[in-house]
């Protein structure tokens, strides 16, 4: 490539560069509003927790009445029973995961909002 060339080409960056950087030169006093109503990262994972709990809740409820018709469906078929009570297992170990990491998250924003004040 010449000289000339990566000069021209150099020179086309930075006007592109200088068009498309302009407009947020202009808005930069422009104040960003926060769409939600958490002021700090703790309260924002409580929250986010708090919502995956309640979206969870109703989704376990229906998995344990579905554990429960195929134990009842299953009529002593060692097989179905077997995978019945797997079914079982898998929907307790998922609410036991959720409302651990809910525990989890609102004693780690305890901590935090306690250590910043």
């Amino acid at each position: 490539m010449t000289r000339s060339r990566f000069i021209a080409r150099a020179t086309a960056a930075a006007g592109s560069a200088l068009f498309l950087l302009l407009p947020l030169v202009s808005s930069a006093e422009v104040a960003l509003k926060n769409p939600l109503n958490f002021s700090d990262i703790a309260s924002f994972v409580a929250g986010a927790m708090k919502v995956l709990v309640m979206i969870a809740i109703p989704i376990i409820t229906l998995f344990v009445v579905i554990a429960g018709f195929k134990f009842i469906t299953a009529q002593g078929n060692p097989g179905e029973l077997e995978t019945a009570k797997r079914n079982f297992v898998y929907v307790i170990l998922g609410a036991l995961l959720i409302m651990g990491a809910w525990v989890l998250a609102t004693l780690i924003a305890g901590t935090v909002r306690q250590l910043t004040g």
